[in-house]
């Protein structure tokens, strides 16, 4: 009896420090919050964040990630990459152009008719956007974004069950 229970106290405490190994280092659970990146993700979403990607790996254009806000590093917020460091990118009629080519975006539902003026990212910077254009605080507010400031990249929903999928 006191073997059985013995051995289930190690498997218990082993689990717990795999678990906080694994939150800790390697995957963390956001909660999208409000409407920026619609229709990619809504408000409630819960997605699993690779928190090493960019340990080891570089950001890509098309990456969601999940950032410290540049202005309140106390807060995150989930945006999608749009541009890397050494891209040009700017807004044309609410058309994003990067390098001077025209982006396709299919995810963007209304993409606004707003222009901004070219900006080249800072090399270790990347520039965000919110997939919900016309309501998102993102670099055309707060600038280029540097890569310390990301915490990770968005790889699947898991709640609501309905919405479980690869983050696309």
């Amino acid at each position: 009896m006191m073997e059985t229970l013995k051995d289930i106290v190690q498997v218990t405490v082993t689990a717990l420090i795999i678990a906080i190994v694994i939150r800790g280092l390697l995957i963390e659970v956001f909660v999208v919050q409000g409407p920026s990146m619609e229709p990619t993700l809504v408000d409630g979403n819960r997605l699993l964040v690779s928190k090493i990607a960019y340990k080891i790996g570089k950001p890509s254009r098309g990456d969601v990630v999940v950032l410290r806000y540049p202005l309140d590093p106390s807060k995150d917020y989930i945006k999608r990459i749009v541009a890397v460091g050494g891209d040009t990118v700017e807004l044309r009629l609410g058309r994003l152009y990067v390098n001077g080519q025209l982006q396709e975006e299919p995810y963007i539902q209304f993409p606004g008719v707003y222009n901004m003026a070219p900006v080249t990212v800072p090399i270790g910077s990347v520039f965000v956007m919110g997939d919900h254009r016309t309501n998102s605080e993102d670099s055309r507010y707060f600038g280029c974004v540097k890569e310390e400031f990301l915490k990770g990249k968005a790889v699947c929903i898991i709640w609501p069950l309905k919405d479980i999928g690869r983050v696309k």
